[in-house]
């Protein structure tokens, strides 16, 4: 779950569609409307490792 964009917005925006395959303008009301889920369904490895390219991005970021 991204709880907070942070300072650096756009790199959040990049990792969000990396991990998530959405186009830009989704993957930007994703950031904007955090706190926001943003994949459901995961292994715990995974969801850390997203996890942590969202926090090196700049994101708040918890995992549920």
């Amino acid at each position: 779950m991204l709880t907070a964009a942070g300072e650096k917005k756009i790199n959040v925006i990049k990792e969000v569609r990396t991990i998530t395959g959405l186009g830009l303008k989704e993957a930007k009301d994703l950031v904007e409307g955090a706190p926001k889920t943003v994949k459901e369904g995961l292994s715990k490895e995974d969801a850390n490792k997203f996890a942590e390219m969202l926090k090196a991005a700049g994101a708040t970021v918890e995992i549920k």
